[in-house]
């Protein structure tokens, strides 16, 4: 299930009111999506030890900024967005604040709803996502699973607050999150490297470096606006733009043989779900 465009989206008709715990960068993109969505700010507690100067000014229209466990009740939505190193500490004392309307969401990398359900009470209502980097431009993308506990209404009110920060995708099966992770989670890194990559070979055949730097990015962030923006698929628009016994084509002889980029891509889509695994436990 894909969310709808932003356009379509709205966090105005909202009840109840929401915790984020965490306003670090992918905790912080969620909060700007949220208002910009039109979250009333008087409905948003954030408990974040050292909060950003833009989140500070918040409190000066409603936001509730630090407040204690026993002074939020019940919220509609708790949003978990701080690093896994500190879950151990962080989620055991939301634990009072909970109630049976409550829907848990969380964003950390590694920790199972299993882990959450244990430091919560009984039957809370949990979802477990995995974002990545690009929803800080509000062009991410985000995978989430719920367990049993999570009512239709639940559900769709976790999708309003994800998909404000880009594409919302959902799965029945926890075990997903993991090659999930390693495919769109640790995938930014992967473009990225090929920037890199696509720079160091046009500077070794003979290009200024810079200017190899230079073409490489602007290469592959246009390339992706056009996959972002096409009505067909990325073969297809590889198949576009190869003609036969051209310049690209000689390079796909290369990238597409049978040591190219297919097999180094799933060796290394595998090794980060691997790494997924183990650090789930």
């Amino acid at each position: 299930m894909t969310a709808p465009d932003h356009s379509e989206i709205s966090l105005r008709d909202v009840t109840g009111s929401l915790v984020l715990v965490g306003a670090g960068k992918m905790g912080g993109a969620m909060l700007e999506g949220w208002l910009r969505l039109g979250l009333d700010p008087a409905r948003l507690a954030v408990i974040e030890p050292m909060p950003s100067p833009e989140v500070a000014e918040l409190a000066a229209r409603g936001l509730s900024l630090n407040p204690t466990a026993n002074t939020v009740r019940e919220p509609a939505a708790v949003v978990i967005a701080v690093k896994p190193q500190n879950a151990a500490e962080a989620v055991p004392w939301l634990a009072s604040m909970v109630g049976g309307a409550t829907v848990v969401l969380s964003i950390m990398a590694g920790k199972t709803i299993e882990f959450l359900a244990d430091a919560l009470p009984a039957g809370t209502a949990i979802v477990r996502s995995m974002p990545n980097l690009p929803a800080s431009i509000g062009r991410g993308i985000t995978v989430a699973v719920p367990n049993r506990s999570v009512t239709p209404a639940q559900r769709e009110l976790a999708e309003k607050l994800l998909a404000a920060t880009g594409a919302v995708e959902w799965v029945e099966d926890e075990g997903l999150l993991d090659p999930v992770t390693a495919v769109s989670g640790s995938g930014p890194a992967y473009v990225f490297l090929l920037a890199e990559s696509l720079a160091r070979a046009g500077a070794a055949a003979g290009l200024p470096p810079d200017l190899a730097a230079r073409l490489a990015c602007a290469t592959v962030a246009g390339s992706g606006e056009l996959l972002h923006r096409a009505a067909v698929d990325a073969a297809t628009l590889r198949q576009n733009v190869t003609s036969p016994g051209g310049t690209t084509a000689a390079a796909l002889d290369v990238l597409m043989s049978s040591e190219g980029l297919d097999r180094l891509m799933k060796d290394a889509v595998a090794a980060a779900t691997r790494r997924a695994r183990e650090l789930a436990g």
